[in-house]
Order: structure tokens, then C-alpha cells, then sequence
């Protein structure tokens, strides 16, 4: 019941965000026309760059795994991520992330307190970088240096500190000073990675939006991730940007034009991704049935 409760409010909400979206749109129709022009380059470009994602998001799921001491086949790992990709854009509240834990105990024998252990260490990661952009694009740069230097310097002890806590002494996790470390490398590669994309996509809708307010956008965008309500968040982060337009600058227009197209983009990505699944039988080889 409760369950269904959640699916019709998030189905709800996508609706409702669709709609508002759209008639936007309808109410600002040169926007139309400003994404009619969008070339074929550019969108080529995007898909490129979000399989260059997808590649990313393999290495950390890898990283992740060989901190919970129990690795796979580099196949299963994109098959896998292949899979959730899908879960994740259509079930809000993380279900991609999820489900991998569901397969990876079933299939692995991998302890749930492990596994969430270990995402919630790149979770964490993720969401102080996410902060370090929305300071780099609205604070001086002196400023964000300090700040990023003191978050990545403070990690290692703390890491080592919670290591001898309750909290983590139960988790069997390979927390060394090279796995946290490549852990920090893979992350920061995937924002920077979506900083390119958003950059393209809100030069696109205004050529003269400057990087440090791509840079804020960027992060703040990836913090409305957190709060993922909807479908692949949307109008989540439509509206985490919008009000925070003291922080970036950029205009609800421009933030409309940005998101429509990386919608639109993405949507061609998950297509792709849908081909590699049916081609490589992704469901058999996972055998997803006896792992749900």
C-alpha cells in the first residue's frame, strides 16, 4: 500500500513538473524555436559525453566494491549499472542503487551493511564536491582551494577515525589510504564530466553564461540528486535551480532551455543503453529473476 502510495505521489509529481515545463514553453515559444536550433553536433557531443559517464560510474561502482572486499567481472559491472540505469531514472528515492544491492546479496553474498557502507562513502563524496562546485562558482577562488583542500585532507583521518567506531567495526570494508583515494579520483572525474554537459547545454541557451556560473550550477544541480522524488528527478532539479538563481545567475529561461535539452539527451542515452542490454542479454546473464 504503501508503496503504491509512493509510486502514485512521485507519478504525481512527474506529471505535474511535465506539465508546468511545458506550458512554460508554450508561454515563451522563441524558446521553442532556440531549441529547434540545437545541431546535431551538439547532441552527438552529449551522447558522447554521457557514455564517457557511464564509463566513470563503472570505475566507481568497481572502487566501491573493492572496498566491500567482493569484486566482479568487468562485464557483469556494466551490465549491471546497464540494468540500474533504467531502475534508477523510472523509480524515484535512488531505486538504482538499490536494486544493486538487492542483486549484489543474492548474487554475491555481499551484506547489505557493506555495500551501504561503502555507496554511502561515495554519497558523501559526491555531495561535499557537489558543495566545493557551488563555492567555486559563487565564492572567491582562493576560498573554494581552502575548502576543497581542508574536505579532501580531513577525509583520510576521518575515514580511519570511523573505522575503529561501532558504526563501521561491524562492516568488513578495505578502507585504505588507496581506495579512499581512487574513490576521490573517479568522483570528481563524473562532475566534472556533468560540469562539461551543462556547460555545452547552457551555452546552447545563452553564449554568454560564464564558466563559474556553469561551475555553480553544476553543483547545485547534482545536490537536487539527493532529493530525487521524481523520475530521474525531474522538476526537482528544474526547481533547486531556479530558486537558487542568487547563487548562479542564470536566468528560468535559460535553466528551461538547458534541462529540456538534457532531458532530450539523455532520453537518446538510455536508448542506447536499452540496445546494449538487449544485445548482450543482460537479464539472463545477470539472471535478474533469481536475484530479485
Amino acid at each position: 500500500m504503501k508503496k503504491n502510495l509512493r509510486l502514485a505521489i512521485s507519478l504525481l509529481a512527474t506529471l505535474t513538473a511535465v506539465y508546468i515545463i511545458l506550458q512554460y514553453l508554450l508561454k515563451h515559444r522563441s524558446l521553442l524555436t532556440q531549441l529547434s536550433h540545437v545541431s546535431l553536433l551538439i547532441i552527438l557531443l552529449l551522447v558522447a559525453l554521457y557514455i564517457l559517464i557511464f564509463g566513470v560510474l563503472v570505475l566507481i561502482l568497481g572502487v566501491i566494491l573493492k572496498i566491500c572486499y567482493s569484486p566482479i567481472g568487468k562485464q557483469e559491472n556494466v551490465l549491471l549499472n546497464a540494468y540500474s540505469l533504467f531502475i534508477n531514472f523510472f523509480i524515484p528515492g535512488q531505486g538504482g542503487p538499490a536494486f544493486r544491492g538487492i542483486y549484489l546479496k543474492k548474487r554475491r553474498n555481499l551484506l547489505f551493511r557493506n555495500y551501504i557502507a561503502g555507496s554511502l562513502l561515495y554519497y558523501a563524496m559526491y555531495g561535499l564536491l557537489s558543495i566545493c562546485f557551488v563555492l567555486a562558482g559563487s565564492r572567491p577562488w582562493w576560498q573554494t582551494a581552502l575548502a576543497s583542500a581542508v574536505v579532501v585532507g580531513l577525509s583520510f583521518p576521518v575515514v580511519n577515525m570511523l573505522k575503529d567506531r561501532s558504526v563501521l567495526r561491524k562492516t568488513k570494508l578495505n578502507l585504505n589510504f588507496l581506495n579512499v583515494g581512487l574513490l576521490w579520483l573517479v568522483t570528481l572525474s563524473q562532475l566534472l564530466l556533468q560540469f562539461i554537459i551543462y556547460f555545452i547545454e547552457l551555452h546552447n541557451a545563452n553564449k554568454h553564461i560564464a564558466v563559474h556560473q556553469a561551475i555553480a550550477y553544476s553543483g547545485i544541480a547534482n545536490l537536487a540528486l539527493f532529493v530525487a522524488l521524481t523520475p530521474g528527478a525531474i522538476g526537482i532539479r528544474e526547481s533547486f535551480l531556479v530558486l537558487s538563481e542568487r547563487l548562479h545567475h542564470i536566468s528560468s529561461a535559460n535553466i528551461i532551455v538547458a534541462n529540456v535539452i538534457d532531458r532530450s539527451v539523455y532520453l537518446v542515452f538510455l536508448g542506447l543503453a536499452l540496445i546494449l542490454i538487449i544485445s548482450l542479454h543482460a537479464k539472463d546473464k545477470l539472471l535478474i529473476k533469481k536475484a530479485e
